[in-house]
């Protein structure tokens, strides 16, 4: 195999595991506009009057942000 090749798949495979992080980061739920309040955000509007609110819970990279 050439050097190219192999430098080439290191790439891609770097690049591949760096999608797969970022694709597992956020929160569940719906986008939000920039302009919605705190207080309506990620609540939909079919089941907010079902559910109770889920208390939020720390996570190890929370201090990072």
């Amino acid at each position: 195999m050439s050097k190219s090749l192999i430098n080439t798949a290191r790439v891609a495979l770097v690049l591949g595991l760096a999608g797969i992080i970022t694709v597992g980061c956020g929160r569940k739920g719906e986008l939000d506009r920039p302009s919605t309040p705190v207080e309506q955000q990620n609540v939909r509007k079919s089941d907010a009057a079902k559910k109770d609110p889920v208390a939020e819970r720390p996570f190890i990279l929370d201090k990072l942000l």
